[in-house]
């Protein structure tokens, strides 16, 4: 997979349906997506890169924001859903199922200046996650992939990439960032105890960047 400095994208994997979202639903313009070769449904080491750098242009503009408050008990990430109206219940739930699951890092919807956007619509790649290389990026939802697997775990294994995880597809059911890989009997939409630490751990380190930030300024 090539990735080109305009912007860099990440196929990410299936992932598992209760809920199918309305066949008659309008997309609303997803954000153009980089010219490139996407990785396979089971995940590659280009496609862990693309996560990694999705996750570290989040990183960089919450760090920026957060500077002037380092004594923050937990780095506050803000989202749209303004282009993903079919999908507002899905996202609330990832965002209740997150909040309640980690520490160090909250999600908090919001149409000023968010971190990141959700879109939805088709796309033959499935869902995934983008970023343009300047600190912003957006989750992108397929229909088709929300009507196939379990709306939920979906939404929330996304939203596991923009908080730092990989895709896991080997791992069991039971962890969010398997995907697709349990198969579409797989309804879990929970982070496993694994994730989670994982999950504060990171963004522990956001803190402390974010607090970094701030002395050097």
């Amino acid at each position: 997979m090539k990735h080109t400095k305009a912007g860099l994208a990440a196929a990410l994997g299936l992932v598992a349906a209760i809920a199918a979202v309305p066949s008659a639903a309008v997309a609303a313009p997803a954000p153009a997506a980089p010219t490139a070769a996407f990785a396979a449904y089971n995940g590659s080491g280009e496609e862990a890169k693309a996560n990694k750098a999705f996750f570290d242009a989040v990183m960089k503009s919450v760090a920026e924001k957060r500077a002037a408050n380092p004594a923050a008990l937990a780095v506050t990430v803000r989202y749209s859903t303004a282009n993903a109206p079919s999908f507002r219940s899905q996202i609330a739930n990832s965002t209740r199922i997150w909040n309640s699951s980690v520490t160090n890092v909250q999600l908090q919807e919001s149409s000023s200046s968010p971190d990141f956007r959700y879109y939805e619509g088709n796309d033959s790649r499935g869902s995934y996650a983008s970023t343009d290389g300047h600190g912003r990026g957006y989750i992108f939802l397929d229909y088709r992939q929300n009507q196939q697997y379990n709306s939920n775990r979906v939404t929330a294994h996304e939203t596991g990439h923009v908080l730092g995880l990989p895709d896991t597809y080997s791992g069991p059911c039971s962890q969010l960032m398997s995907g697709g890989g349990p198969g579409p009997s797989c309804t879990n939409a929970v982070p496993d105890s694994r994730e989670r630490s994982r999950v504060n751990q990171l963004w522990a380190n956001g803190l402390a960047s974010a607090a970094k930030a701030a002395k050097v300024g």
